[in-house]
């Protein structure tokens, strides 16, 4: 463990150069900035009764994963994700393409534009810029403008609201604007707790603590099964780390048989998303399960969603998730906001 070990302010700041604290720490913010963004789009609604697909990568995608965990039974449509340079094989013009990336580079997303257009889906565009931008203009597609300056995985506020509140414009889903308010608030609250020097800093800080030198394995279900992604997502990129996530109950027919040879090959350890609203059999597992692996484990932890509504519950997770993931990067040092091992990929991509 390095000198930063203190995880104060100072410490923080010799390490996070270009401040992705600040963003962090910023998502109440965040979420009430998309509300009026998507508001002032002036988007109509119009039902697409062939569901919702947002298409994205990293950042960008996870906002949808979000938004169909948050909705959960008040989606009234089906919502898809599409991670790649092509859209399900069933889109239709009856259908609706968020196409969402916040660079408005990313090649996957301009092919989903493209393919959306061959097809005649309705196609809104969330970004800050770039090709997609332009050719969203070019073609007459609704921008959502989003806001520059930030890592795009540091802009999941704004693509968990754009996600939910294109759902409702196409009607696959209840609007849940008031929610958002309401959550935004709330998430206003843990941002005082858990922040640098709020009265329950240490709470964050001592999970961080816990998943240092290990490899984590981060399992959800149900509403914290996206959840568990992005914590994966963030401690890879912000971290550097090698992070895994798997979702119960699937893990306990596969997963957990490896744990049985975790300690001789490294130090792996565990986080159990929970949240009140689980099935009871899901929540006995986590025990159960978190108690068969502990003897193989660096360190294993039980981590529960705060607040009253599904979104509330989920935004506490993310942001828990995120400032432990911070957290990690200056235990080790490094600088959490450059993505080199992506930046050199593009570059070869690029290249052809």
């Amino acid at each position: 463990m390095t000198a930063a070990a203190t995880l104060d302010r100072e410490s923080i700041a010799a390490v996070d150069e270009k401040g992705l604290l600040e963003d962090i720490l910023a998502l109440p913010d965040h979420l009430r900035d998309a509300l009026w963004r998507v508001e002032s789009s002036n988007l109509e609604p119009r039902g697409a009764t062939g569901g919702l697909i947002v298409a994205g990568m990293g950042g960008s995608a996870i906002g949808g994963e979000l938004a169909r965990a948050a909705l959960g039974d008040r989606a009234l449509r089906p919502i898809a994700i599409a991670r790649g340079y092509g859209l399900p094989p069933w889109t239709a013009p009856d259908s609706t393409v968020l196409c969402s990336s916040y660079s408005g580079n990313t090649e996957e997303v301009l092919a989903a534009f493209e393919a959306a257009g061959v097809v005649g889906a309705q196609r809104i565009v969330a970004t800050t810029g770039g090709k997609l931008a332009a050719a969203a203009r070019t073609d007459g597609a609704p921008v959502i403008p989003l806001p520059g300056g930030f890592q795009p995985r540091a802009a999941v506020g704004y693509s968990l609201v754009v996600a939910l509140e294109v759902a409702w414009l196409c009607g696959a889903g209840e609007r849940l604007h008031s929610e958002i308010d309401v959550a935004a608030a709330r998430t206003e609250e843990l941002v005082e707790n858990w922040q640098p020097g709020g009265p329950q800093e240490d709470f964050p800080k001592e999970l961080a603590r816990g998943l240092h030198g290990t490899v984590p394995q981060i399992a959800g279900s149900g509403l914290t099964s996206p959840i568990a992604y992005r914590w994966k997502t963030q401690i890879n990129e912000n971290a550097k780390m090698p992070a895994f996530s798997h979702e119960l109950p699937e893990l306990d027919h596969n997963e957990i048989v490896g744990w049985q040879a975790a300690s001789e090959i490294g130090r792996f350890s565990a986080v159990f998303l929970d949240d009140s609203d689980l099935h009871p059999r899901i929540r006995q597992r986590i025990e159960l399960t978190r108690g068969l692996i502990t003897a193989e484990a660096a360190a294993t932890f039980r981590v529960e969603s705060l607040g009253g509504t599904r979104i509330e519950r989920l935004l506490s997770l993310v942001l828990l998730g995120d400032l432990v993931s911070l957290y990690l990067a200056v235990l080790r040092g490094v600088d959490p906001s450059p993505v080199v091992m992506i930046d050199r990929l593009k570059s070869a991509l690029a290249g052809g």
